[in-house]
């Protein structure tokens, strides 16, 4: 109970010492903003893609900060202390599905992108790929970005809004208006660069914190006979299969599935200065996920026995992460772990605003204005219409996050379902496949992404069929999966242009 009285202390006596620390944190990422302006934001491939210049080890840490988000330190701490071990499925099929994406993905998206006549979003690769002149395709997955990274952006914001809440007893939504303002501001004016930066910063924050938060807290209870107290709690808090269904395990590990179709995620494979880079990357980058979803594993585990040691009052289990760094550190070293959640909320929020201002960008306004990106006279133009799109879904999103209404987890697991059901089967097939159509491309992701929405509204209603309770990105990847290749099969062969292109591809990966 020592631990129990000192947090009572330590709420009263870390006010500045905290607010100080969060303060360094932000002007360090304004900083950073401000380099990359100053450094290359002229064009629009630059705004948006940093000029495809970026090392393997910015890229890594970039592309495993803008996924991890705040449901990292926030959301899976918070599963795993309400489910106990089995609610950590998520991070084996997380890891797993990373790791195949590096491998299946990365390389040859990086090369045919380039090849694609520079493409620079994903909705212009699908356009590009399958020659698709009636722009329907850009269309489609232009709007699919847009809905569904609006949604994922209020996941984040409603992250920041509950940390400043729950750790500095700030008002919700203050708090989301905080951590808005300082994405929007270094987003806008720094553009791909800066984001790219500011998570490399933001990942090795992370990894530090999610290291030493679990075994900090060990120390401090009794060492691994604390896995003793968390058993006796609950019996099946250590058991992988016991307090979750084959259904729920199946699911959890369907996670991976998504990574496939994430345009925050894959745009980082189309940065890096070389394919040949990749390998590199992927060692650097899987490693900091694995360790950094251990810690978060570990962190929702032993906060099972360190609340109940230290008979805190836990009214939200999303915030064990934030507990227990304000009752174990110093408050300046506290302050420093509220800062890594905020670093996984905001370097995630950047990725998506700059993905959907791209999209808004390239894929309808320049459609609306008929020109594109080779139109260099309107460089300037182009990058304004940038930046004035990040501020535009930033405030939709907020609005939308203003009144929450689910848990961070479940926030995410929706558009990530959205994501990989509707562009996951399409990126491996246009990467694979030399047989696929527009015609296969636009039905397979209209399906795709209609499957996961139907079956957000069907799990609803808590008498729904047992089928509902399966995680929606299966039955969504599946059909448009089988939509895709059936429909290709069934229209007419693609062009040779792109049949060339695609050897072209395969010839340069495997040089």
């Amino acid at each position: 109970m020592i631990l129990a009285s000192t947090f009572q202390n330590i709420k009263i006596e870390a006010t500045w010492m905290t607010y100080v620390m969060i303060a360094f944190y932000f002007l360090i990422l304004l900083g950073i903003g401000y380099y990359a302006y100053k450094q290359s934001t002229s064009t629009l491939d630059e705004y948006m893609l940093g000029g495809r210049s970026l090392g393997p080890l910015v890229t890594a840490l970039s592309a495993g900060a803008a996924d991890m988000s705040g449901w990292m330190l926030m959301g899976l701490p918070g599963s795993v202390y309400s489910t106990g071990l089995s609610a950590t499925w998520i991070a084996i099929g997380l890891t797993i599905g990373a790791w195949l994406n590096y491998i299946l993905v990365a390389p040859r998206l990086r090369v045919y992108t380039e090849l694609a006549d520079n493409a620079i979003t994903i909705p212009d690769f699908f356009e590009k790929r399958v020659s698709d002149h009636t722009r329907i395709l850009k269309i489609v997955s232009g709007l699919i970005i847009v809905i569904f990274f609006t949604l994922y952006t209020q996941a984040g914001m409603v992250s920041g809004g509950v940390l400043f809440e729950s750790a500095f007893g700030l008002n919700y939504h203050w708090g989301l208006i905080l951590t808005a303002g300082i994405v929007i501001l270094y987003t806008l004016f720094g553009g791909y660069l800066a984001v790219s930066l500011t998570d490399f910063f933001q990942g090795v924050i992370m990894l530090i914190a999610l290291v030493i938060v679990p075994i900090v807290a060990l120390l401090k209870l009794n060492g691994l006979d604390t896995f003793d107290t968390v058993v006796d709690l609950k019996p099946t808090n250590l058991d992988w299969f016991k307090g979750t269904t084959t259904v729920g395990i199946i699911s959890l590990l369907a996670w991976g599935l998504g990574y496939f179709g994430q345009p925050h995620i894959i745009v980082r494979f189309m940065s890096i200065r070389s394919h040949k880079l990749l390998p590199a990357a992927r060692r650097i980058g899987i490693s900091w996920m694995a360790i950094s979803l251990l810690g978060a594993c570990m962190t929702g585990l032993i906060g099972i026995a360190f609340v109940h040691e230290t008979g805190q009052k836990l009214d939200n289990p999303e915030t064990i992460f934030v507990v227990m760094s304000q009752i174990l550190f110093h408050p300046l070293i506290a302050g420093f772990f509220l800062a890594a959640i905020l670093a996984a909320i905001m370097s995630t929020i950047s990725s998506q605003l700059l993905v959907t201002s791209s999209s808004l960008t390239q894929d309808f306004y320049m459609l609306f204005r008929k020109t594109n990106l080779q139109d260099k006279s309107r460089e300037k133009e182009f990058v304004l219409v940038g930046r004035l799109s990040v501020l535009l879904v930033a405030l939709i999103a907020g609005a939308i996050a203003w009144t929450p209404n689910d848990t961070i987890l479940n926030l995410v697991g929706n558009a990530w379902a959205g994501f990989g059901a509707a562009f996951g089967p399409l990126v491996l097939l246009s990467l694979f496949w030399k047989g696929l159509t527009k015609e296969g491309a636009i039905t397979g992701m209209i399906l795709g992404a209609l499957t996961v929405i139907f079956w957000i509204v069907m799990k609803s209603p808590k008498d729904h069929a047992d089928i509902f309770n399966w995680y929606e990105i299966i039955p969504g990847f599946l059909i448009s999966l089988l939509a895709t290749i059936i429909v290709s099969m069934m229209t007419k062969k693609p062009e040779q242009r792109v049949l060339d292109e695609f050897d072209e591809m395969e010839r340069i990966v495997k040089s």
